[in-house]
């Protein structure tokens, strides 16, 4: 089988490795380059896009931010999934946010500004600080703005009528002011949900982030309310776009309710720790959804981690040393704050998988890999 990826980042690779066993083909089409290539081995692929699509079985991608003529020509073979709607919703917080109130899913209150006086009426009505995220283009914590006082909502506002002003009529910019929510941690859901309605939720991940970008995820058990909140999100969502394939939920969690905080129609970086965490891994689930194979198991083996890599030129082989620990590398020039690479970690029990962290924190310094030794001494404490 032939499956056809919207994007030829490490995502991509990662279900490259995933598919082969299932003796499925990944091909990836490189958006910037307009080229066809191999996740693995970004050999080009002498064909047209149009003639992949003919080709492949099925297609899927590997990101939200797709142009609008590439989604509606892979649309139309009727073999892209998880579909136009979804990728939408996940590349424009405006859909997103109309989604979530459309499924009655909490998210934080909103105000959608495309000029100076809605952003009036969000510091009037939301009150300050608000979080202001462009609509589109915003990624790992970029495009974003805290309003904390009224002193040095001019200066902000000079930037992001800038944004507002670059988008088109065929592409016009928006920005969401959303009230600023004062959460106990950030955690993250996800599933898997095949042709058939089928669905297959993992563990609910606890997630840590560090100007903006995921450093550390840990999947560990939570309570029965937090994953009851969890997974009727994931099915209201997934069940109201005619979801296929893996989708990933972020939400904050405020005093034990769960608010939306971005959906991520695709695999998903908090959830690389499947990979080693449990038998079926969250590409391969996505892959058995997109193909109409039934969907494999979510359960954990153990409580694991994941460490991401951020614009390091390796991964200190030291930590190999520690038992159940494996690291993954994605080929990329290396570039400061960029994902390299991650570093996946299972265990026994929580305590044992604080213990690994910890071990782990002597070979990965707290500058480049913050949090480490913090998480694994609460676990081993808890």
């Amino acid at each position: 089988m032939n499956i056809l990826v919207l994007g030829a980042g490490q995502l991509a690779r990662m279900m490259s490795l995933a598919g082969a066993p299932l003796n499925i083909n990944i091909i990836s089409y490189d958006v910037g380059s307009e080229k066809l290539m191999h996740p693995l081995t970004l050999h080009i692929v002498d064909q047209s896009l149009p003639e992949a699509i003919a080709e492949c079985d099925a297609i899927t991608a590997e990101f939200e931010h797709i142009p609008d003529d590439v989604l509606t020509l892979c649309s139309s073979s009727g073999k892209f999934y998880p579909g136009k709607q979804a990728i939408k919703a996940g590349g424009d917080r405006s859909i997103e946010k109309a989604l979530l109130d459309k499924t009655g899913v909490p998210c934080a209150p909103y105000q959608l500004i495309t000029e100076r006086a809605h952003l009036e009426t969000a510091i009037e009505n939301l009150g300050l600080p608000l979080v202001i995220k462009t609509c589109q283009a915003g990624y790992d914590g970029k495009g974003q703005w805290r309003i904390k006082v009224d002193s040095n909502v001019d200066q902000i506002w000079s930037e992001m009528s800038a944004f507002l002003a670059a988008g088109s009529a065929d592409a016009p910019h928006s920005i969401i002011a959303e009230q600023m929510i004062p959460f106990r941690r950030e955690v993250s859901v996800i599933g898997a949900r095949d042709k058939s309605g089928n669905m297959a939720i993992y563990p609910v991940t606890e997630n840590e982030h560090t100007n903006g970008v995921l450093t550390l995820s840990v999947a560990r058990a939570v309570s029965t309310d937090i994953h009851r909140q969890a997974v009727d999100a994931f099915s209201k969502l997934a069940s109201e776009m005619d979801y296929v394939g893996v989708l990933a939920i972020e939400f904050f969690d405020v005093d034990g309710k769960l608010m939306v905080n971005e959906i991520a129609p695709r695999v998903h970086n908090s959830g690389h720790w499947t990979q080693q965490g449990t038998l079926c891994s969250q590409f391969e689930n996505h892959l058995r959804a997109v193909a109409g194979l039934p969907l494999g198991t979510t359960e954990a083996i153990g409580p694991s981690a994941m460490i991401n890599v951020l614009g390091q030129s390796v991964i200190p082989s030291d930590v190999l040393m520690v038992s159940n620990v494996t690291s993954h590398w994605y080929g990329k020039t290396q570039r400061p704050g960029r994902k390299m690479g991650h570093i996946n970690v299972v265990a026994e029990s929580e305590e044992a998988l604080g213990e690994k962290l910890i071990a782990l924190s002597a070979f990965l310094p707290e500058d480049d890999y913050p949090g480490v030794a913090q998480r694994g001494r609460d676990l081993t404490q808890d």
